[in-house]
């Protein structure tokens, strides 16, 4: 193997000699060399994934184990005493993403790269990424998460454009990162960055001077939105990632031999939610500039452009006042004004027109009208854009409008994380399973197995214990792994519900107070960051973070029930989280989570799930059956009819059910502002009293019951470990894989 070349040319020395961090830059050089001999292009037709986040988590195993060299490695490093687990803690964890939609792109790269289609990823390369979560006096705080080394995945190329904004030009420098896909080609993840940005622009925690876009522009991910200023750097940050976009998809186009009159069929853009709908505007203008009449740029691009929508929520559908776009890119402003009074001649709905009369431009009703698919993640995601969210585009285009639900690439989230469950599996079915996750189905075979399953409760005990050495040594958290693991992991936002789960642990805190001990421990374990500016967001994880401390200091509750809330939750964590799992938590309110994609993680990891009728919960549960996840709560034809008429009001319920009433007021009572802060929690209080957006307490007593159920049958450790087999050979259909040829079939046709 050449390591020990590069090793010996690096550092002179031999690989026992070499340090942790010596062995991974040589293992990083090995690698990228590796991926180059694997890139190549693939026919004239080429994707462009464009999207602001790629939450592409460590790469050295993942890119070790789709070379197919993951297990030479480690045993060439075992032989000299050297251990790949403690090489791989010297990667840093790219900051380029936060939540899903950011781990979703990662996947999809993977799986493109994976089934050898032509296409690559294009985004920003933010040196601090969204923040580092730090704990203080229970509460959140924010601080800087640079990751970017001299020596790093990130390869910087000689590609460069300059960008112009309203009074100034920014030069671009394009970065990319190799993709490698498993035992297939390499694809390339290409990062836009400007030469001028510093670092040292950030003062205490991740303040900066919002208005220097010079030094600004790729430091932060979703820079806080809660002022003017925040806001319309996050319009500059868009337009530049859709420029840089733009001209190096017409520059590869005519490279391949297009004339731009064809472009289409030389390149097909993605817009992974709203952020980069600016390029639809930027490439018109391109054309034009380049020769091409309006009338026939817009038909061009419109036949190149498609559009994946992410949210039902109607506030996280980008809007930007035309006096943000004036100040930023003035340049796009004839165009959109064009493209907008293109619209309301052909319509005149004016809930479609693109420019709506507060003067905001709707990003998504741009990507709508000049796109030529618009497609949702889930299957009930999509029918509730088709009937109401996007009704009045549904009813204009119908053709447009597919759906395409979310996948992972169980590669990471089951080769690498759960090696041990792998073996498993590949002992029982064969090693096919990795290339075509469908192949899983061969292990319902053995779902009255009794040796099976108790091997497969052994892989799960070991995970735990795996767990708990891992966070006392990394966050000094002490796990029972007796107990029974129940995780919510994902970014906390009211309508994932975490306060629901945070009032349940209230329910169960009286209850044993109470002498109705549980036959087993339990340790709920969250994960997640607040943005910045989300205020009550905030105030959830203040309350989970006092939970945790008082119910530690109780001994009277303390030996059936812990909390915890592990800080700065990212993939690495999640590798660490989803095989301990023996329960996880999709709890979203209905209508309200697009899909969802840690619950299809934890499926294939073993854990049961429950669970709300949302997103890719309904595909779950129609594929493993009503006895393999728990399922309680309003439908979502009920919570859409709620606020439909208005007639939610969450003190009724406080006041009629003596639970709520109780968990609820201990929020306030004495035992938590000993531990916590008033104006924090006060706030809370007053949310859920008078407001509950997201309909917690309507579910809460279907949920504490669900709860008690499922907590109840895990006691029964054969029928258990049967739903963790089911619901591990059911999970082959939210293969990342299944859901990119999807894609390609429908609407890529590369």
């Amino acid at each position: 193997m050449k390591l020990q070349e590069i090793v010996k040319k690096r550092c002179g020395k031999t690989i026992a000699q070499c340090s942790n961090e010596e062995l991974y830059y040589a293992l990083l050089e090995m690698t990228k060399g590796m991926a180059a001999e694997k890139v190549s292009s693939r026919g004239k037709r080429k994707l462009y994934y464009i999207s602001a986040e790629f939450l592409i988590g460590k790469l050295l195993s993942n890119n070790l184990i789709n070379l197919g060299i993951y297990e030479e490695v480690r045993e060439l490093l075992a032989e000299n005493g050297k251990s790949l687990a403690e090489v791989e803690e010297a990667e840093p964890e790219p900051s380029l993403g936060n939540g899903g939609l950011g781990r979703l792109a990662a996947c999809f790269l993977d799986s493109i790269a994976s089934l050898g289609l032509n296409g690559d990823g294009v985004g920003l390369n933010y040196h601090y990424g969204l923040f580092k979560q730090v704990f203080q006096n229970n509460l959140q705080n924010e601080t800087p998460n640079p990751w970017i080394e001299k020596e790093s995945w990130l390869t910087k190329t000689d590609v460069s454009y300059p960008v112009s904004f309203g009074g100034f030009k920014l030069q671009s420098r394009m970065y990319d990162i190799d993709v490698l896909g498993y035992d297939n080609r390499t694809t390339k993840l290409h990062l836009f960055d400007v030469e001028t940005v510093d670092e040292g622009l950030v003062g205490e925690g991740i303040d900066f001077d919002k208005e220097d876009i010079a030094r600004n522009l790729t430091l932060f991910l979703y820079p806080d939105d809660s002022d003017d200023k925040g806001r319309i750097l996050r319009v500059y940050q868009q337009y530049f990632m859709v420029s840089n976009a733009a001209r190096l998809i017409l520059d590869e186009a005519v490279k391949r031999g297009s004339t731009l009159h064809d472009l289409d069929e030389y390149a097909v853009i993605q817009i992974n939610d709203t952020h980069p709908s600016m390029v639809i505007p930027e490439l018109i203008r391109l054309l034009m500039e380049r020769g091409i009449l309006m009338d026939e740029a817009i038909q061009i691009v419109s036949k190149a452009c498609a559009y994946t929508n992410h949210t039902i929520l109607a506030e996280a559908l980008e809007k930007w006042p035309i006096h943000f776009l004036e100040k930023a890119v003035p340049q796009l402003l004839p165009i959109i004004y064009e493209l907008n009074s293109r619209v309301a001649e052909k319509f005149h709905d004016k809930s479609v027109a693109i420019i709506d009369e507060e003067q905001r431009v709707h990003m998504a009703h741009m990507d709508i009208h000049y796109g030529y698919s618009i497609n949702g993640v889930a299957y009930l995601h999509t029918e509730i854009l088709k009937n109401s969210e996007l009704n009045h585009f549904y009813r204009i285009y119908p053709e447009k409008f597919n759906n395409k639900t979310n996948g992972i690439t169980f590669r990471r989230w089951l080769l690498y994380c759960n090696r041990e469950l792998t073996a498993l599996i590949e002992s029982l079915i064969g090693s096919g399973f990795k290339k075509d996750a469908k192949e899983l189905e061969k292990l319902l075979r053995f779902a009255d197995d009794t040796a099976v399953l108790e091997k497969l409760l052994a892989v799960k005990a070991g995970n735990k214990a795996e767990l708990k050495e891992y966070l006392e040594k990394t966050q000094k958290i002490t796990l029972d792994e007796n107990s029974v693991f129940d995780i919510q992991v994902k970014r906390l936002h009211e309508y994932k519900r975490q306060q629901m789960n945070a009032l349940y642990v209230i329910h169960k805190y009286f209850e044993i107070k109470a002498g109705k001990k549980p036959t087993r421990p339990i340790t709920v374990i969250f994960g997640a960051k607040a943005a910045p500016a989300y205020v009550i967001a905030k105030d959830i994880i203040h309350l989970i973070l006092c939970l945790e401390e008082l119910i530690a200091k109780d001994p009277e509750v303390s030996p059936y029930l812990k909390v915890v809330m592990v800080e700065n939750y990212n993939v690495t964590l999640a590798e660490k989280l989803i095989p301990a799992a023996d329960i996880h938590e999709q709890i979203s309110l209905a209508s309200k989570e697009a899909s969802g994609t840690s619950n299809m993680k934890f499926m294939l990891n073993g854990a049961v799930a429950i669970g709300t009728m949302d997103g890719a919960n309904v595909e779950m549960h129609q594929f493993v059956g009503d006895d393999n996840i728990y399922i309680f709560g309003e439908s979502s034809e009920a919570v859409i009819k709620h606020y439909e008429k208005a007639d939610y009001v969450s003190k009724d319920y406080y006041e009629k059910d003596e639970d709520i009433k109780r968990a609820i007021d201990f929020i306030v009572s004495d035992k938590m502002l000993s531990v916590g802060k008033k104006e924090n929690l006060n706030r809370l209080y007053q949310e859920l009293l008078n407001k509950d957006w997201f309909m917690t307490l309507p579910d809460f007593k279907e949920y504490a019951a669900a709860k008690e159920r499922i907590y109840a049958d895990y006691e029964d450790r054969m029928a258990w470990a049967k739903k963790m087999l089911i619901n591990i050979g059911k999970a082959g259909f939210f293969s990342s894989d299944r859901t990119i040829e999807q894609y390609n079939e429908d609407i890529w046709h590369l």
